[in-house]
């Protein structure tokens, strides 16, 4: 009798692991972030069709005769974007620090080396007075690569030392050593994306840090540096904020006014998609950092509400990753692009709206510019990656 009681309690207590262990197996699963995906390849999408009203009448009375001219490159960038984040997506982020081989170190040196490049006469490719780009094959400008860089390798030197951002003396090694000196070279060229890398840096380190004192003092001197050297760094910066001051008699707020004129006929439901007519000549570039103001005008308020509400969405799940990131590298690599896209959208909005003065910001995923596209779209390929990484009950 004793011995058939111990057996069914073998039996009962076997059954009872059995099903403890598949609700343990149950109780997990793997998430990839199919809201962020399909956010990223919408806004994308929408870029297209933006591009396509807003170059039409450039493109096809210029010497290219072809309406679907930037289209089709832009194109091209999203396709090649697509395939590149499916794929960087698709494998554990982790392996850029694990294996044998330290692949951030590398890459941010080889980002280094771009930006050097990109000084030298002969080998950096000057547009409109500016040498910001490399040809290998494409165009592109290196400083694209170089804001994941930094969101690689400040994410990385969180990974190994989080305590070190509680301190000031931390944080100002990490900036200042690492940071700054890159920051430097973008700005010699490219004050704005010097801007933004250097609030990416910063902003990460601001996530990381218990203490936030320290960031007051060091907002307040980024912000006197950054004014200081577009008055005496260079005549026409100082044109710039001119220009913003009195937009409407100076000549070098001509862009800026006909944009604020596009926002004003569009109204609230605005005049119909392609029916804009600051594109036809008054804009320059209207499917560049200006596409914003094109928006507004055909598609209205209620266009312009939607536009930066569906980058509010992609920015809220970006956070949710962040948030849940099985590791601090991976939450971190999800702050940096947020606080990426975030500036951005805020800096390019502002700038059409002549809310601060003008800057070559363009808006992430909409404005022409096919290797940009593509290089944003790896970046979330990163961030897509780190969700895959997510175990949820």
């Amino acid at each position: 009798m004793a011995r058939v009681q111990n057996g069914r309690r073998e039996q009962t207590s076997r059954r009872n692991s059995t099903a403890d262990g598949r609700k343990k197996r149950e109780r997990y699963y793997r998430q990839y972030d199919y809201m962020l995906l399909f956010m990223t390849v919408a806004i994308a999408l929408f870029g297209i069709l933006m591009i396509y009203s807003a170059s039409s009448y450039t493109a096809s009375t210029s010497r290219f005769g072809d309406p679907f001219r930037f289209v089709s490159q832009q194109l091209r960038g999203l396709i090649l974007g697509v395939a590149a984040m499916l794929i960087i997506s698709n494998l554990d982020y982790r392996e850029l620090y694990l294996g044998k081989i330290n692949w951030i170190y590398i890459f941010y040196g080889l980002c280094i080396a771009m930006q050097v490049a990109v000084l030298i006469p002969g080998i950096g490719i000057e547009h409109n007075g500016a040498r910001r780009w490399l040809k290998i094959g494409v165009e592109f400008q290196p400083s694209e690569f170089t804001k994941i860089g930094v969101i690689l390798f400040v994410a990385y030197a969180i990974y190994q030392s989080r305590r070190s951002m509680d301190t000031f003396t931390g944080f100002l090694k990490l900036i200042g050593v690492y940071v700054l000196p890159v920051v430097g070279l973008i700005a010699a060229e490219n004050l704005s994306t010097a801007i933004i890398v250097g609030v990416i840096a910063v902003g990460m380190c601001f996530v990381a840090s218990k203490r936030k004192k320290y960031f007051i003092v060091c907002g307040i001197a980024g912000v006197a540096a950054a004014a200081a050297y577009a008055l005496i760094g260079g005549g026409f910066r100082a044109g710039r904020i001119t220009s913003w001051l009195d937009i409407e008699n100076s000549p070098g707020g001509f862009q800026i006014l006909q944009g604020l004129y596009a926002i004003a006929s569009g109204g609230i439901h605005g005049s119909g998609l392609g029916e804009s007519m600051q594109k036809l000549g008054y804009i320059p570039e209207a499917y560049n950092d200006m596409i914003f103001a094109v928006i507004c005008e055909e598609l209205g308020i209620v266009g312009a509400v939607m536009v930066m509400g569906a980058f509010l969405v992609l920015l809220w799940r970006i956070v949710m990753i962040s948030c849940n990131a099985p590791d601090i590298f991976g939450s971190m690599v999800c702050a940096g692009s947020m606080i990426h896209i975030a500036i951005q959208v805020l800096f390019n909005i502002a700038v059409v709206t002549n809310t601060i003065p003008s800057t070559g910001v363009p808006l992430p995923l909409i404005s022409y510019g096919g290797t940009a596209c593509a290089i944003m779209m790896l970046e979330l390929g990163l961030v897509l990656g780190v969700s895959r990484q997510i175990k949820l009950k």
